[in-house]
């Protein structure tokens, strides 16, 4: 064979090769996050297997295989789990049905399921994940909605500094996480201390942003504190959240989070004792008004809740009785909304 046609030959093998090697994934990958409006931290869940990247279908898909997800791609918390092909539809295969994690495990392979292509789903089922990106919350005491502050750079978990720290970055926080309202904003290591780095310091949020690492801050890593300082967050939790006021923290559409999805109330029997519960449940001061009729303006299915019966004394909305989640005969200009007594402006503090 003439040397010049040998080398061409050989060139072109060793394109074919690296093409070829460039789509799989990197050693110990298993898992991504892909579609239509994906991140690096939420999108449609693909694993690979036998060579091939395939797709999760959504039967019994929930918070806590979100949270495996999450975790193993270093993305914080999981804030929702969406199937029926939220971020598109997937190629063959379909690697993993039935898939059933406490939430501990390092992998989502770990996860319980009937076996690789075991399944009895079509792609409209795919699932997804929507992590909190880079912020999570841990420590002594800590709960999904409440924690140390910790945030995800160069490849490692830090923590934040308590100097300057206050309700609006908290409220950052709470909101990156779906975890409703920030109810207060710890300092001195609340939440125990953490370890090096410390990538936050003089955080300076004006309360409306999307993640924290948007707020106002020197830069990662430029700080002057110990993790004696370490900042922390008491948030109100992930069931409810008011929408569809522009002025308030503290009135607007009643929406509870279930299931991975958030969704509204109906306002069948709705009224001053059912506000109570969810104005307590906010921080928000006492119940003014019960108004109905999609007053702060209609949502988007599901309907999670009907004929709301709460004595007022209920520590949560989800604790009265209800005939069950998404039992309801009701259309979307019947949802349900609240005025609470603390009419706190947004980015204020409470």
């Amino acid at each position: 064979m003439d040397h010049s046609v040998m080398i061409i030959s050989m060139s072109f093998w060793i394109q074919v090769c690296l093409l070829f090697t460039s789509s799989l994934p990197a050693a110990g990958v298993q898992i991504r996050l892909v579609g239509p409006g994906s991140t690096q931290c939420s999108g449609r869940v693909e694993v690979f297997h036998g060579g091939t990247w395939g797709t999760v279908c959504n039967d019994g898909w929930d918070l806590n295989d979100a949270q495996v997800v999450c975790r193993q791609l270093n993305c914080g918390t999981a804030v929702s789990a969406p199937g029926s092909a939220h971020f598109g539809e997937g190629f063959d295969p379909i690697w993993l049905d039935d898939v059933a994690c406490s939430g501990n495990e390092s992998s989502l392979t770990e996860c319980q399921h009937p076996g690789f292509g075991t399944e009895d789903c079509v792609h409209d089922e795919d699932a997804g994940v929507i992590c909190s990106d880079h912020v999570r919350l841990v420590g002594p005491g800590s709960s999904r909605c409440s924690g140390r502050v910790e945030v995800f750079h160069g490849g490692t978990w830090g923590t934040v500094c308590d100097d300057g720290w206050d309700l609006n970055d908290a409220q950052v926080v709470c909101r990156q996480l779906n975890c409703g309202m920030a109810l207060s904003a710890l300092s001195s290591a609340h939440f125990g201390q953490g370890s090096d780095p410390i990538w936050l310091d003089d955080v300076a949020c004006s309360g409306s942003e999307s993640s924290l690492t948007e707020c106002q801050h020197p830069g990662f890593g430029t700080e002057d504190c110990g993790h004696h300082e370490d900042a922390g967050v008491t948030c109100s939790g992930s069931q409810i959240r008011l929408a569809g006021s522009a002025f308030t923290q503290c009135s607007g559409r009643v929406e509870v989070f279930h299931g991975g999805t958030w969704g509204t109330v109906c306002d069948d029997g709705w009224d001053l004792n059912d506000v109570q519960v969810v104005c307590k449940q906010l921080d928000c001061g006492t119940a003014v008004s019960a108004p109905g009729s999609a007053i702060f303006g209609q949502g988007s299915d599901p309907i999670w809740l009907d004929d709301v019966a709460c004595s007022g004394n209920e520590s949560s909305l989800t604790e009265c009785q209800h005939p069950g989640f998404g039992t309801e005969d009701c259309g979307h200009d019947e949802d349900a909304g609240v005025t609470c007594s603390d009419k706190v402006e947004l980015g204020l503090s409470m």
